[in-house]
């Protein structure tokens, strides 16, 4: 088997970001969340929602957004950090720098407004009493993922880092690719794949790396052992760079070194075979459900529908699975903007797994992929 290098596109210019533009997105859609006429402001407690609005990295704060004001409330930690990520992100906001009177912040830009929007999916129980403790004249309201709802939508300069950060996987992979016939561990080529990607420009990884040869392939999420890849086994390498929160998500499966075995050629092409089929199956207006369709139809008609034991693929943006999750059980439509993946897989114990996946940006009529290395079975030589 011929092996193919790599020639993917460059590293894609970063856009700038307009997070007013998604504060005003957010105050539009308050009118619109709860029962009995929507919600005069909203709390936000979950960090990525946090950072998606104001640019704040920090580990430890909470957002308050009426129709008039957007207060940033942290500790003393932050203090610098906080105005100056604000600043950057272009971000006008009320901060207040508390620990004891977060209570008494909140009840004053409150003000008279009753009905109080609160993330239900994400805040505590002590939370949710403190909340109530500090604003007993306020209605809370459990809002289920409304600010994830609105970042499904990637903006431009959304899009243009998760492509960096897939460019920068890419060309990573290409990188380190030629040591898997010289029998690393799961480890070290994992460690070799990561440094590469920092070495590229990423600033993070998206998750922890995957690394699983021969039959730890068939695991769907192993983590890399010491274990030394050998030249017949089956590799899944599953990883992803980051770039200012936004992380890139693909896989890859290879056979370490020389011809693979007929079975493992069976099992590739067929997976191959799904992962291009649900990839077909992406387009604004599409069933979300109907990505899951594609691939498993292929897989159930190879006979091993029994062996595809995960859901097809999910949405990335500031965290690696965000809505959408494409499953037989999702129930929503996708829309134009929306950057998902197409990860169908097979796992058979005793032989190994492959899995295959790609990153792309749903478009009217299809989609645009932003993961760009080759399909393969074969690794590049050593």
């Amino acid at each position: 088997m011929t092996a193919v290098e790599y020639q993917g596109p460059g590293l894609p210019p970063l856009q700038p970001m307009d997070r007013s533009a998604r504060i005003d997105r957010l105050r539009a859609a308050l009118g619109r969340w709860g029962e009995n006429g929507g919600v005069e402001a909203i709390v936000v407690h979950k960090p990525a929602n946090i950072r998606w609005l104001t640019g704040f990295t920090g580990s430890n704060g909470l957002l308050l957004v009426t129709d008039e004001a957007v207060v940033a409330v942290t500790d003393g930690r932050y203090q610098d950090q906080i105005a100056a990520e604000l600043a950057e992100a272009g971000v006008e906001a009320t901060v207040e720098i508390t620990i004891t009177e977060i209570g008494r912040v909140l009840a004053d830009h409150l003000g008279s407004r009753r009905r109080l929007g609160v993330e239900s999916h994400h805040v505590t129980w002590r939370q949710h009493d403190d909340l109530a403790e500090w604003l007993p004249n306020a209605e809370l309201v459990p809002l289920d993922k409304p600010l994830e709802g609105l970042r499904r939508d990637k903006d431009d300069g959304e899009r243009s880092r998760l492509a960096r950060a897939a460019a920068i996987a890419d060309a990573a992979l290409a990188r380190v690719l030629p040591r898997l016939g010289s029998r690393p561990t799961e480890r070290q080529m994992a460690r070799a794949l990561e440094n590469a990607m920092f070495d590229l420009g990423a600033d993070a990884l998206s998750f922890d790396t995957i690394v699983a040869a021969g039959p730890n392939s068939a695991l769907p999420h192993a983590r890399p052992t010491d274990r030394v890849i050998e030249p017949e086994d089956l590799v899944v390498i599953d990883f992803g760079a980051a770039i200012d929160g936004y992380g890139s998500d693909m896989t890859r499966t290879f056979v370490a070194g020389g011809e693979p075995t007929p079975e493992q050629q069976r099992l590739w092409d067929a997976v191959r075979e799904a992962q291009a089929a649900g990839v077909a199956a992406v387009a604004d207006g599409a069933a979300e459900r109907s990505i899951d369709a594609a691939c498993r139809s292929v897989l159930v008609g190879h006979g091993l529908g029994d062996a595809f034991t995960h859901s097809t693929g999910h949405a990335i943006g500031l965290e690696i699975h965000e809505d959408p999750i494409l499953s037989a059980r999702a129930v929503g439509i996708l829309r134009a903007g929306y950057v998902v993946t197409v990860e169908p897989g097979v796992y058979v114990p005793g032989v190994g797994g492959v899995r295959i996946e790609d990153s792309v940006i749903v478009g009217n009529g299809g989609c645009q992929p932003i993961t760009h290395s080759p399909k393969q079975l074969a690794p590049l030589p050593a």
